[in-house]
């Protein structure tokens, strides 16, 4: 295996989190213009969600750069840090979108987890915000303790 620039692994870990990032904006996007039109979806997108928005998806492309980064650096990726980077990034995916199933929820028979999508929306979106920024920082903690020697880190004589 050859080595690798560390500049060239953090720009690999880089792109693949905006990669993510990217995936996620998509498919915030395609959700909402199939529930409700791509007027509706830029129109919550840049006015009305975009701070929420913004949080989400950049907090998940983050979580996914540095576990790429963690997983390419030490062969795989200790599993807590999978679960932990997963769960966040699955609350916050389920928040950033759970809040547009209100539309559809009525009809399949579900009137009152459509109610509850949509009178607990903010809450929802904090809460995926919550779950990324804690996920982010289970991995750098990860990120830190898992330092190669000669990282900047003093070592011991």
């Amino acid at each position: 295996m050859a080595l690798v620039s560390r500049p060239a692994a953090a720009g690999r870990a880089a792109a693949v989190g905006l990669a993510a990032a990217a995936g996620l904006l998509g498919f915030y996007l395609g959700t909402l213009t199939l529930a409700q039109g791509w007027e509706h979806a830029v129109r919550q997108l840049l006015q009305e969600d975009r701070w929420y928005i913004a949080a989400i998806v950049v907090g998940f492309g983050l979580q996914v750069g540095l576990f790429s980064h963690l997983r390419r650096r030490h062969g795989r990726a200790p599993r807590a840090g999978v679960a932990a980077s997963t769960g966040a990034s699955g609350t916050a995916m389920v928040a950033c979108c759970a809040h547009h199933l209100t539309d559809v929820l009525p009809l399949l028979g579900a009137s009152a987890a459509a109610v509850f999508l949509s009178e607990y929306r903010t809450q929802l979106l904090w809460l995926g915000i919550a779950a990324n920024a804690a996920g982010t920082a289970y991995l750098l903690r990860l990120l830190l303790r898992h330092r190669r020697p000669g990282d900047g880190r003093p070592q011991p004589p």
